[in-house]
């Protein structure tokens, strides 16, 4: 990306791309003083380790890319242009509230979105790295376009639909509150 493009990026998406660089940058602060044994070890039994919050972040990075991609076509072929400021109505507002931890209620998610594998810490990372890229790519493809009113169908819930400007705030509030888990865990198992 160059600073001229950086420059022109309305102030709310910049202010994702930051949170999702901050998520990047807790995740490399996770793994440091964590081994290959802790990284896959449950501090409890109903409890994930730092491993499977990870992998857990990258399923939904994989599945929010294509949505994200259909959403900027749409807004582009329809001309819907406009740079803000967004607003992210009744249901996008519920669901970041709900997201954002320390979360008050605990919940279990879609089986499809949990970690079966986890593969090793570098490769995780590795991963998280590559789909924070993307996303940040469809942030700034995104440009322009009038976010908040493009739709998309959650890959959580096909009920459920929300804007584009939400499916990227989302995206990085999600991040934050499984974050918050694998630090959770961390602490638990005294990893320094």
């Amino acid at each position: 990306m160059t600073l001229t493009a950086s420059l022109t990026l309305p102030t709310q998406l910049a202010l994702v791309k930051e949170e999702l660089l901050d998520a990047r940058e807790r995740a490399r602060a996770l793994c440091r003083g964590a081994d290959a044994r802790t990284w896959a070890t449950r501090p409890a039994a109903d409890r994930w380790a730092i491993g499977e919050c990870l992998t857990h972040l990258n399923i939904p990075s994989e599945r929010f890319i294509p949505l994200l991609d259909d959403a900027i076509r749409e807004g582009r072929a329809r001309r819907m242009e406009r740079d803000g400021p967004y607003g992210k109505g009744m249901v996008g507002w519920a669901l970041l509230k709900f997201m954002e931890p320390p979360y008050k209620m605990k919940t279990t998610t879609v089986p499809e979105f949990v970690p079966v594998k986890v593969e090793s810490m570098a490769e995780t990372l590795e991963r998280f790295d590559y789909l924070q890229q993307e996303v940040q790519v469809r942030i700034d493809r995104s440009t322009g376009l009038a976010v908040d009113r493009l739709r998309l169908t959650s890959p959580f819930n096909r009920r459920v639909t929300y804007n584009l400007y939400v499916a990227f705030c989302l995206i990085a509030a999600h991040q934050r509150r499984h974050l918050w888990q694998a630090e959770q865990a961390k602490k638990a198992l005294r990893i320094p």
